[in-house]
């Protein structure tokens, strides 16, 4: 008896003493992952904290160097109005993106789209809605083409919408005969393109509809990549496609959707862009390509792919456009706001690359 009795104290002190060995364990390993590790940790999980939190830096900072003239409802609306094209490319970016991919093609599908829907309604006088369903369908054709050649001829999504940018910018020319389209044809055969450039005004604000198309688009790709199992299965392909094929998703299929609804996006973007600029040119917004992905890349959406919400590139748009337009106020010339700005691209990515090495 005495000796069962000696044997279950021992084994009751020895467990003891290992469980307070195990809470002593994970005091130090908790202790030591210090502020830095914190933050690190944070940002891990929440990686759309970086661009609200840059963003709200920038407000600050160039409301101070700007005064009251950066805060007028004025000129908030009118950096609204300023990324909403851009804004709407960085979405359809965003999505290839998640994919662990890249579209250097947006730009082109967009401006190919609002030639085509300029063509058809003013020069041809097809019905204005029937000119823009042909442009929506176009520019989901298009993205069609760039998920079948990324997923059926196995090309490198980079090479890939290299070539089709270019094969849609010479489409531009070709069908424009390298001519733009002037507002007062559109006005007068086709008013209903240009309908995103009407406003609501409050006062000083002034909120155009192509701004609220741009939040509205934001709002519907979140729900999708959030709340649907196809949102899921992108951010799956993306993380890991081998291990997304194991466990049952259709990744090809999941990737021309992906490309088909990116076109798709930038078709809309064509029609918002029209009223935007007022006309239709075929070499307008030539360095789209590359701004959406400036933005994508400062909203925190991991050039990995598998990481970052898509309201992070909202975010991203509107941090460049704050950039732009504080500079601007501040009298800084054009040329040293670029150079801010690529400044800015180098930071973001030293950020994700960090973040990306968050211990487990």
């Amino acid at each position: 008896m005495t000796d069962k009795t000696g044997s279950t104290g021992g084994r009751q002190e020895f467990e003891g003493s290992l469980a307070e060995s195990d809470t002593r364990v994970a005091r130090f390993e908790n202790g030591s992952r210090g502020m830095a590790g914190t933050i690190q940790h944070l940002l891990h999980g929440n990686p759309t904290l970086v661009p609200v939190i840059v963003l709200a830096a920038s407000v600050a900072v160039f409301g101070l160097v700007a005064g009251e003239r950066f805060f007028s409802p004025f000129n908030l609306t009118l950096i609204m109005q300023q990324v909403s094209i851009i804004g709407m490319l960085a979405a359809a970016q965003s999505l290839i993106i998640l994919t662990a991919g890249i579209d250097l093609s947006v730009a082109a599908v967009m401006v190919l789209m609002s030639v085509i829907a300029g063509n058809l309604a003013v020069k041809m006088g097809v019905p204005a809605p029937l000119a823009l369903l042909v442009a929506f369908a176009g520019g989901t054709l298009a993205g069609l083409l760039n998920g079948l050649l990324v997923t059926k001829v196995k090309l490198p999504p980079f090479i890939t919408t290299l070539g089709t940018w270019n094969i849609f910018f010479a489409l531009n020319l070709w069908l424009s005969g390298a001519q733009s389209i002037r507002s007062q044809d559109i006005d007068a055969a086709a008013p209903m393109l240009k309908v995103f450039g009407n406003a609501l005004e409050f006062g000083e604000a002034r909120i155009t509809y192509g701004s609220i198309l741009m939040f509205a688009t934001f709002g519907v790709l979140w729900f999708l990549l959030n709340k649907t199992a196809w949102g899921r299965h992108v951010y799956a392909v993306g993380d890991d496609k081998e291990a997304a094929e194991l466990a049952g998703i259709r990744t090809d299929r999941t990737l021309v959707s992906v490309y088909m609804l990116a076109g798709f996006v930038c078709a809309i973007a064509a029609w918002s862009s029209i009223g935007r600029v007022g006309s239709i040119s075929p070499q307008a917004f030539y360095e789209g390509n590359l701004q959406s992905i400036t933005a994508v890349v400062i909203g925190g959406i991991s050039l990995f792919g598998g990481r970052g919400s898509i309201l992070g590139a909202l975010f991203g748009a509107l941090i460049v456009g704050v950039f732009q337009s504080g500079l601007r106020l501040a009298g800084v010339d054009v040329l040293w706001q670029v150079f801010a700005i690529g400044w800015l691209i180098i930071l973001a990515v030293a950020i994700d690359q960090w973040i990306r090495k968050v211990s487990a």
